[in-house]
């Protein structure tokens, strides 16, 4: 109950509208562009298994993408959560051959998906409205794929230059 003077006027009441539930995306890129982009269904999660079966996928889009190449020599960053570290997820890493960038715990501005991938998505669905969750992920996808090579490449040549950063300051929180 809320207690007002009698001559203030009686306050609006907006309608609330309930949001979507929140989808995961998962985006595996290199310097030329995307090569895996999948979608969990709301409610499920990322594990260890889940994770390994990812890395199936994402090998067979590495092949795709550079057919006639073997699929080692990558070296794949992640951050740091369990499914990424468990003992299940370096089996398959080993499996494949795929080497692990070192990532610093608690270090987004590492990571150039956090610092470069995910703003300009944020910005540019500003506003706009889906009526269901695949109009929304096909619009992404879309956007992900109009983007101009030189995107994906800055953001991984911007790699040297943080890394750089964090050493210089022994460590700490770069942001820029």
């Amino acid at each position: 109950m809320t207690w007002k003077h009698p001559s203030l006027p009686v306050a609006k009441k907006f309608k609330v509208m309930r949001s979507a539930k929140k989808i995961m995306e998962t985006v595996f890129w290199y310097s030329l562009g995307v090569l895996l982009f999948k979608t969990l269904q709301p409610g499920e999660t990322i594990n260890a298994a889940r994770y390994c079966q990812t890395f199936d996928k994402l090998r067979e889009a590495i092949c795709r993408k550079r057919p006639g190449q073997l699929t080692n020599g990558v070296i794949l960053q992640h951050d740091n959560p369990t499914p990424h570290t468990a003992r299940v997820t370096q089996g398959c890493l080993e499996k494949y051959g795929w080497e692990i960038l070192p990532h610093p715990p608690h270090s987004p501005d590492l990571v150039p998906s956090d610092y470069h991938l995910f703003g300009p998505p944020k910005r540019e669905l500003t506003g706009k409205r889906f009526d269901d969750n695949e109009e929304l992920v096909d619009h992404v996808r879309k956007w992900l794929q109009n983007l101009d090579g030189s995107f994906f490449r800055d953001a991984i040549y911007s790699m040297v230059r943080r890394w750089q950063k964090c050493i210089d300051r022994l460590g700490c929180y770069v942001e820029k």
